[in-house]
């Protein structure tokens, strides 16, 4: 059963009309809400598994169509495909909705989008999960990603939708068979005007990584991240066999945030849909202790 969610709208500070999923609460004690934010070519619909589970729980969740993904307008200037931008909306988000506070989970590009958030307006951060992500990231994974976001896709029907997000990500799970190609494909790709399916995102999310060459294949996100660590409880997700976020980043991770929860999936890479037992184990071990 799909879990149920309400549509919401939000405003950008620079006009263009956001979108989120807004999966309320069950009843039961009042907990501070989730702000799920997705990686750099994928949408809300990542976080439907784990959103559902968390709402059955009692928490609210406000999953995001980040700017030029889903159900978001495009922007007109793709320079503002930035993560600062992005966090900025986020700040738009909750600041429409009433919230003040809220558990951010971020995968990928959403991580770094709540790193960035730390260093803006860090009061409105109660506690991170950061998913297959941290201050550092592997060049060749990077690589692997900037290969194919924004590029040309020719998918005349849903079979070569699900063949081509097989291309793309079945070094991060081998164990998918037929049917899991296809849910995920659903999720990636929209029907176009002309009923093909079309990629759910802008081409243009592209720019800014071509524009700084080298230079955005290894950020260095290390002060934003000690800044979290050394203020908020924290968990970090990460796939076993991610090409993303080594096992050596992890562990400098860790090292750098003693406190912080760790939870590897085996046979997974980049990044955990979340779906995963070990995954699902640890975020909710460790929401036990926020409020």
């Amino acid at each position: 059963m799909t879990p149920s969610f309400a549509d919401r709208r939000f405003t950008s500070p620079d006009g263009l009309s956001l979108y989120a999923r807004d999966y309320g609460g069950a009843d039961g004690p009042a907990r501070l809400p989730v702000v799920a934010i997705h990686g750099l070519t994928r949408n809300s619909a990542d976080f439907g598994t784990i959103a559902g589970l968390l709402a059955q729980s009692g928490r609210r969740v406000l999953a995001l169509d980040v700017r030029g993904r889903g159900r978001s307008d495009r922007a007109p200037d793709p320079m503002t495909y930035r993560p600062d931008v992005y966090a900025r909306d986020v700040l738009a988000l909750l600041e429409q909705a009433g919230i003040e506070r809220a558990v951010f989970l971020g995968t990928s590009m959403g991580g770094l989008i709540t790193m960035a958030l730390a260093g803006l307006k860090s009061r409105v951060i109660a506690a991170a999960i950061l998913n297959d992500i941290g201050p550092e990231v592997s060049p060749e994974g990077l690589a692997r990603i900037a290969a194919y976001t924004g590029q040309p896709v020719d998918t005349p029907t849903w079979a070569e939708a699900a063949a081509y997000v097989r291309r793309t990500n079945g070094v991060a799970f081998p164990h998918y068979g037929d049917d899991d190609w296809e849910t995920f494909a659903r999720r990636v790709f929209r029907e176009g005007t002309e009923g093909a399916p079309i990629l759910d995102y802008d081409p243009d999310i592209s720019v800014p990584i071509r524009a700084a060459g080298a230079k955005a294949l290894v950020p260095n996100l290390w002060p934003s991240f000690r800044r979290l660590a050394k203020g908020w409880p924290m968990l970090l997700v990460r796939g076993a066999t991610s090409d993303l976020l080594g096992a050596d980043i992890a562990a400098r991770m860790r090292k750098a945030a003693p406190k912080m929860a760790y939870a590897e999936v085996t046979g997974v890479g980049h990044a955990p849909m979340l779906d995963e037992p070990e995954a699902r184990a640890a975020i909710f071990e460790f929401l036990r202790e926020v409020p």
